[in-house]
């Protein structure tokens, strides 16, 4: 069965293949223009190397002016050199600059062109970079070369899609953080009221069951009885259900406790309603301490016991290890189970809310458990280790408050 997470991530991937389609046809038709406008300016260069033949060649000056209105309607800027290289002739380029070098008589208006050939020679690395083999113009005397570079809107044609795709990514970029944002203060707003109107609604029953308890013992002088105590022992634990949904959307007081104590007080607690055929044990160090909250930790320990515990088949153990790091800032708590064990693709994904691998799973528990661990106490939580068929470990990492602090 596929689950609401898997889902939504399975819509991720097509609209994801969706919009890559899209970037590549774009990129694909950007492409084919570049290369026909390319093919288009190299005719044109061709053309104006032709007309330049002409007018060096020409026997008759009849023709010329034609010859020069097609030279000069040609937009592609251009260099002419001779065969060692020296620039001859330039088209298309800064005006206002000049490669022959004028003499002073010359230089007295105020609009001649500055004389400037590392321009011009710069112009000409461009252009044999973008276009190796030039035009050969061949002459009586030895050949011409023309060089071109590709016009300006064949240069921005040419970064105009990676510009597009840009400004399309970043605005689906912040429109997906922002609808994200949104969904996520509507999921947590909507998460509060549910849990904060759970409470209130066991907040009757619980009473109730209570003073029901209080009449038992009155009418059939039953103090000592221990299946009373049991009652009155599962309603104190109906109490602490409804207190943690209480606590749920506030910022919960965190007092410092031993995180042994914690842990083994409640695995007590916790193993006496499981199977026998599941082992518990519990070690580490006895001293560390952490900021916790007891009624929201209990929770992430029991949602991490019980997933251990379905994860059994059959016989198993379920071992807590709490100890610290070489630095001693951290308080480490790793669950470790002999059950089924979780594929290394899903250690991220059993987080998810809606992940579950029981039919009538509601694949909340570990999404609760991350949500207590990181939000209110500050910590981290992830699956350290698994293998299949062998077992899984669970990480909590908290701060250790040491004695002196």
């Amino acid at each position: 069965m596929i689950n609401a997470y898997e889902n939504k991530k399975r819509w991720k991937y097509i609209l994801l293949t969706f919009a890559l389609i899209i970037a590549s046809g774009s990129l694909f038709y950007t492409n084919y223009l570049v290369r026909n406008i390319a093919k288009s300016e190299r005719t044109r260069a061709n053309i104006w190397a032709l007309s330049m033949k002409q007018v060096i060649s020409a026997d008759d000056n009849d023709y010329l002016p034609f010859v020069f209105a097609v030279r000069d309607s040609s937009l592609v800027p251009a260099i002419v050199t001779n065969e060692k290289g020296e620039i001859q002739s330039v088209k298309g380029l800064d005006s206002t600059k000049t490669y022959i070098k004028l003499p002073p008589d010359a230089v007295k208006d105020k609009n001649t062109p500055v004389y400037d050939p590392e321009y011009f020679q710069s112009e000409l690395k461009t252009m044999i970079s973008q276009h190796p083999e030039p035009i050969r113009i061949p002459l009586q005397r030895g050949y011409w070369l023309i060089y071109y570079k590709d016009s300006a809107l064949l240069t921005e044609l040419k970064f105009f899609p990676y510009v597009q795709l840009s400004v399309i990514a970043v605005f689906l970029l912040l429109a997906y953080t922002a609808f994200n944002s949104s969904r996520k203060s509507e999921q947590n707003q909507v998460w509060v009221g549910l849990a904060k109107e759970t409470a209130h609604q066991l907040g009757t029953p619980i009473s109730s069951l209570m003073a029901w308890i209080e009449l038992i013992k009155d009418k059939f002088n039953a103090e000592e009885d221990p299946l009373v105590a049991e009652m009155e022992n599962d309603v104190k634990r109906l109490e602490i259900v409804a207190d943690r949904f209480s606590k749920i959307g506030s910022k919960p007081k965190l007092e410092v406790h031993s995180v042994y104590e914690v842990v083994n007080d409640f695995v007590d607690y916790f193993k006496v309603r499981v199977s026998n055929n599941i082992n518990f044990e519990i070690t580490g160090n006895t001293e560390l301490k952490a900021g916790l909250n007891i009624p929201l930790f209990d929770w992430v320990i029991e949602n991490l016991l019980k997933n251990a515990v379905n994860a059994i088949e059959g016989k198993g153990s379920i071992k807590v290890n709490i100890f610290t790091n070489k630095s001693k800032d951290q308080v480490i708590i790793d669950v470790t189970d002999t059950g089924k064990g979780i594929p290394r693709s899903k250690f991220a994904t059993v987080f998810q809310p809606g992940y579950t691998t029981r039919k009538r799973g509601w694949g909340l528990g570990l999404s609760l458990t991350k949500r207590m661990v990181e939000n209110y106490h500050n910590g981290q939580i992830f699956v350290r280790d698994s293998e299949l068929g062998k077992g899984t470990t669970f990480r909590i990492i908290l701060k250790n408050i040491r004695n002196d602090e």
